[in-house]
């Protein structure tokens, strides 16, 4: 008999877990069933749910916008993972063009200012519908940004077809200071990391403009 990965054999001489497992017994702080009683669980979730958030309470480390695409999941992929488009969809990177170093290519981030090196490599898995741009300003030998997308068939979380497009970036320390002062266009020049506050207005314009873009194209194919 056959399975597939998401019918997985049981495990071999599967023992089931213990309620309070040795492994966490002596981890402090720990917020379970076995361990709060059903009231004080529900007491504290009362108390994180505010009726406002400040910026870094919603974001902290981390920036995360989503888009449902009506448009194939690996249509996205596969725009995606062509470093040109970004030229389309991104509200200020333009013209990369193949460097030296394998599969890393160099733009212009004119939000900064017009001359702004940009360097950019991406790395996908069309299996696993991966997407992750990592990139840099001013140097391209350590792309320390990482833009990480996921996308995921729409039929499996919406029950309609397209696709739901998942994209995080975290706070690298770089984000607070420059690790390369002496390579920007000019002293004055704001840096990239000062804008993190903007951050997720930014990408949920231009994962806005992902959407248009791509529907826009899948109902002229298929009108």
């Amino acid at each position: 008999m056959t399975t597939s990965a998401s019918n997985p054999t049981p495990l071999d001489g599967y023992v089931a877990p213990d309620p309070v497992p040795a492994g966490i017994k002596d981890v402090p702080g720990l917020l379970r069933w076995e361990t709060a009683p059903r009231e004080q669980a529900m007491a504290l979730a009362a108390q994180m749910t505010k009726e406002s958030f400040t910026y870094d309470e919603v974001y902290g480390q981390f920036v995360t916008v989503h888009q449902y695409i009506d448009a194939p999941p690996r249509a996205v992929y596969e725009y995606l993972t062509d470093v040109r488009n970004l030229n389309e969809y991104t509200y200020s990177t333009r013209d990369f063009a193949p460097t030296d170093v394998p599969d890393v290519y160099q733009g212009r981030d004119v939000l900064l200012d017009d001359e702004t090196k940009i360097f950019m490599r991406i790395d996908g898995d069309p299996n696993a519908l991966t997407v992750d741009m990592r990139c840099a300003w001013d140097q391209g030998q350590e792309l320390w940004m990482n833009y990480l997308h996921r996308i995921v068939p729409a039929e499996i979380v919406l029950n309609k077809p397209g696709s739901v497009v998942i994209w995080t970036n975290c706070r690298h320390p770089y984000y607070d200071k420059n690790p390369h002062p002496e390579l920007a266009t000019t002293p004055e020049r704001p840096w990239v990391g000062d804008m993190w506050p903007l951050f997720y207005a930014g990408h949920q314009v231009e994962i806005d403009n992902l959407k248009k873009i791509l529907e826009h194209r899948h109902e002229s194919a298929t009108a």
